[in-house]
């Protein structure tokens, strides 16, 4: 009796992997070895790199806050210390923006935060007298 292999499961599954690989150069594209190894490589680096993004990201929006709120005279820590004392809920990413975007409105906020800082117990009045000036 002859040695079954179960040839078409195993040529659709390779067949995927090298659908996978298509744009790859050489034989990372021909080959069912090379190919398998260059998808394996590609998918980790895609996951990992997904999270990456996040991460870089929220760097790139604390940057752009931190370089606004620095022209006008605040920190980055103070000027999010000062929104979580006046309650304004706005994420990172939309502070970001404004920042870049809208200049007037950007200010406003920082005014609110710097505002709610000076009204806020235990900061000292030297760092106070710095903030309204």
């Amino acid at each position: 009796m002859p040695r079954a292999t179960n040839g078409p499961a195993s040529r659709s599954r390779r067949k995927k992997m090298l659908e996978k690989a298509k744009g790859f150069r050489g034989r990372r594209s021909k080959l069912f070895r090379y190919a398998k190894n260059a998808i394996m490589k590609a998918q980790y680096w895609a996951y990992r790199d997904r999270k990456t993004r996040k991460r870089n990201f929220r760097m790139l929006w604390q940057q752009r806050i931190n370089a606004a709120a620095r022209a006008h005279g605040l920190t980055y820590s103070r000027f999010i210390e000062g929104l979580k004392a006046c309650g304004i809920d706005l994420d990172r990413k939309v502070l970001a923006d404004i920042a870049v975007k809208d200049e007037p409105a950007f200010k406003a906020i920082l005014d609110k935060a710097k505002a709610a800082l000076a009204l806020k117990p235990g900061v000292p009045k030297a760092a106070q007298a710095a903030q309204a000036a």
